[in-house]
């Protein structure tokens, strides 16, 4: 699996390992939304304040 990781992610192995299996499995998943809209810039920068203070 990490190599997985590597190879569609560029993840290095200290990211692969340091990722819990849901952030691994909400990657590599399908979008199941149809015609589901990518977070804008700013819905990041909200859900990261919001998470990280």
């Amino acid at each position: 699996m990490s190599g997985l990781a590597a190879r569609l992610l560029g993840w290095r192995p200290h990211e692969f390992w340091a990722a819990t299996p849901a952030e691994l499995a909400a990657i590599l998943a399908p979008d199941t939304a149809p015609g589901a809209a990518p977070l804008t810039r700013e819905e990041m920068n909200r859900l990261m304040e919001r998470d990280h203070g």
